[in-house]
């Protein structure tokens, strides 16, 4: 039996750090949506309980490898003997704050429990995948969401679902070192969610637009300080909008009004950058390839 799904990107609209906790966590406000562009997984189910993941990954070996990881979790609490064949086509960069590896996890747990029959309910599913990365009940749950704590206290919410430009600017970023830096703002004031997030209303769309634009993302200061590539994407966008960083990554975005005006851009993207088009969603592929 093989099955297969997607693991979609994600954007932070937003991203303020309210404090740290005693164990070095940062407490945080963002809002996640999912975009139509990310990788796939192949699932193949196996007799014995052996996981194989291929392609191999450059600086990433097998084990540590977070799809892997969530196999051998969803094994662990289930009690299951079955085993899967795994192939990974990557197309999220790494680094870049668009959750790949975390996308890739929670699709894995989401396939396998299907695939191993293992019946698990969502919530747990969400629950369990906390123990791979913040990120990773987001996209379990696979709806737009308000997130807070570090991440895993998440409300939905509908912002509109405008074409995006994403550009990789060629380099990746660590998370922990933007989150160590001494620069890095960690008292910003707790904000509440505003009316258009919560309606689904295109009549506020630019009462939402102000909103993001006004909470920005506390990291993009030390990010563009220590990746001059980032701080030239940024710059290079601003003449078209109001460009935003995504995460802690190296990933920018720009939201536009429409497909041809957003592949206009992507056409005069400088040679040495990537990116793509793509649509905000707010409920992720992979729910709908699910159900």
């Amino acid at each position: 039996m093989r099955i297969s799904r997607p693991a979609p990107a994600k954007l932070n609209l937003f991203l303020r750090i309210t404090g740290q906790r005693s164990d070095g966590y940062h407490e945080l406000q963002t809002v996640f949506q999912f975009l139509d562009f990310g990788d796939t997984l192949h699932f193949c189910l196996r007799q014995d309980d052996r996981i194989r993941l291929q392609p191999a990954m450059d600086n990433v070996t097998t084990e540590d490898n977070l799809v892997v990881r969530a196999a051998r979790l969803l094994q662990r609490e289930t009690g299951t003997t079955l085993g899967a064949d795994i192939e990974l086509e990557k197309r999220i960069p790494m680094g870049a704050g668009l959750g790949g590896g975390s996308s890739d996890a929670a699709t894995t747990l989401i396939a396998l429990n299907q695939l191993w029959n293992c019946q698990v309910p969502r919530v747990e599913l969400a629950h369990m995948g906390l123990g791979l990365g913040a990120d990773v009940p987001i996209f379990v749950h696979g709806q737009a969401a308000w997130a807070e704590g570090v991440g895993e206290h998440f409300r939905p919410v509908y912002p509109t679902e405008p074409w995006y430009l994403v550009i990789h600017p060629g380099c990746s970023v660590s998370t922990q070192e933007i989150f160590s830096h001494l620069a890095l703002t960690r008292n910003s004031k707790p904000l509440k969610i505003p009316r258009s997030l919560g309606l689904a209303d295109p009549t506020l769309a630019d009462e939402e637009r102000s909103f993001f634009e006004q909470a920005g993302n506390d990291c993009e200061a030390v990010v563009r300080g220590a990746y001059p590539k980032v701080d030239q994407a940024l710059h290079w966008l601003s003449a078209f909008g109001a460009p935003r960083l995504t995460g802690t990554g190296s990933a920018v975005f720009l939201a536009l009004s429409d497909e041809a005006r957003t592949q206009e851009l992507l056409a005069r993207l400088p040679a040495d950058w990537t990116g793509f088009a793509t649509r905000g969603l707010n409920r992720s592929p992979l729910i709908s390839a699910d159900t």
